[in-house]
């Protein structure tokens, strides 16, 4: 008697015991940190999320706007609904927080996970950024993709890198000034290597998928730029950013004072009408800057200003530059732009996504003032205390001469320092550039307090 053979099933793999804690751990990040969108009733606007709009599902080449975050939003369907992009930013968001916790926690539980993200989202602006139509998000994920991919990539698994790569590139490619970013990085980055080529206890930081990360996200910026404009160029607002800076340390009109009418620049005539105030060179109704064309005008001239300027005044841009970086590095409270903005949004919303319209008019953010004099009591003290204590965790591994502690911490003052002195220096201090990633210090002291409960109470964080 002939029996047929049975085909053998194929056994699937059982879940690794840090795949499930991720997929378990992200979705419950990502909502925790979508709590504010959600309370809102739809997502967080900010002034430029217009342009973003307009570019992207209108295709309107605006030169002081990312192209890669707009065609994101188009990618994501922001016609229909703007929340897969907020979603997609807090999976992101909650993937490298998983992921790090995970790193730097050996055996943290999803309880132990749940208090970091409930901490972070009471204790700091995380929710308001993750929320919120906009790349400020990005600019923290920057810095965490960074230090996995220079100190943890051999803790990583091909999928994980890859991933974070992905992440850190799409990061660095939603905002021009993040390339300086994360150019500074891996500068840092590379004498790491190389001294620790010397030093062997130094830990040797690997070059190659951040250099990866910023290749990438190189390509995304020139071939969205290709796309919209039919050029290939990185920006082409950096200087009118840095014109207005220079305009509001007094610069620029020092510059027309000595040397007009002979210079022949245009702004001789209006010389004293020029405003000490970025913004309102940039962003007033009545600026002679929107006048001669705005953005889209030609800036041969203001280029030359500036040129002439650091040939004239070397130390005077030396000193504004130092002094702008410091104050933006201590100003970081929560809620700068994050009102209403109906007057601004309202028809930009109704040309490119009316059906959003009814929900945008019904969210709090356009109905109700936010209490953020209350909420920077909380999220500027302890900024203000998690800064003081990473820079506590460094000098204690100093003091250890336990080198490796100090990655973590090191990676996210050089980010925040970093931070500060580009958009001080091309830009001018404003809150929301510096608050987006003041939930980093909170996150570093999060997961050392973690660790050391876990070093003391190991049996308390064994399960996932």
């Amino acid at each position: 008697m002939v029996h047929a053979s049975i085909p053998a099933v194929p056994v699937r793999p059982a879940l690794t015991r840090e795949s499930r804690f991720l997929l378990a751990g992200v979705p419950m990040l990502a909502v925790l940190f979508l709590g504010i969108a959600l309370w809102n009733g739809f997502p967080l606007m900010y002034y430029d999320t217009a342009g973003y709009l307009v570019q992207g599902l209108a295709g309107a080449f605006l030169p002081e706007r990312s192209p890669v975050y707009s065609f994101l939003l188009l990618f994501t369907g922001a016609e229909v609904s703007l929340w897969p992009v907020v979603i997609l930013q807090a999976l992101m968001t909650g993937y490298l927080i998983a992921l790090t916790a995970r790193i730097e926690v050996p055996g943290l539980s999803l309880k132990g996970l749940a208090w970091i993200g409930g901490g972070l989202m009471l204790l700091t602006g995380i929710g308001w950024y993750v929320g919120q139509v906009e790349p400020d998000c990005m600019t923290a994920l920057l810095v965490l993709g960074c230090y996995l991919l220079l100190f943890r990539a051999r803790a990583l698994d091909r999928t994980a890198r890859n991933l974070v790569i992905a992440i850190t590139a799409l990061a660095v490619a939603s905002h021009p000034s993040h390339l300086g970013l994360i150019a500074g990085l891996l500068l840092a980055g590379a004498a790491l290597h190389f001294f620790g080529a010397m030093l062997p206890r130094l830990p040797r930081p690997r070059l190659k998928s951040t250099a990866a990360a910023f290749a990438i996200a190189l390509s995304l910026i020139f071939a969205s730029n290709l796309a919209l404009a039919q050029s290939l160029f990185i920006s082409r607002a950096g200087s009118v950013f840095l014109f207005a800076r220079l305009m509001q340390d007094g610069i620029i009109q020092r510059l027309l004072h000595d040397t007009c009418p002979g210079s022949g620049y245009q702004l001789c005539p209006y010389q004293r009408r020029l405003p000490h105030n970025a913004n309102m060179w940039l962003w007033g109704s009545k600026s002679l800057f929107h006048r001669e064309g705005g953005f889209s005008a030609s800036q041969s001239e203001d280029n030359r200003m500036i040129l002439d300027s650091l040939k004239r005044y070397p130390l005077a841009h030396i000193k504004a530059a130092i002094a702008d970086s410091v104050e933006q590095f201590f100003e970081f409270r929560t809620g700068d732009g994050i009102e209403s903005q109906a007057f601004i949004l309202w028809p930009e919303i109704k040309k490119v996504a009316p059906g959003q319209l009814a929900a945008y008019e019904r969210a709090r953010q356009q109905t109700q003032k936010f209490p953020f004099q209350v909420l920077n009591m909380i999220h500027v003290t302890v900024g203000g205390l998690a800064l003081l204590g990473i820079i506590m965790l460094l000098n204690h591994a100093v003091l250890r001469r336990r080198w490796a502690d100090m990655a973590l911490p090191g990676t996210v003052l050089l980010g925040l320092m970093g931070n500060a002195i580009i958009c001080a220096t091309f830009s001018n201090p404003h809150d929301r550039y510096q608050s987006r990633l003041m939930w980093l210090p909170a996150l570093v002291l999060l997961l050392a307090l973690a660790r050391n409960r876990n070093a003391l109470h190991p049996e308390e964080e064994s399960g996932t």
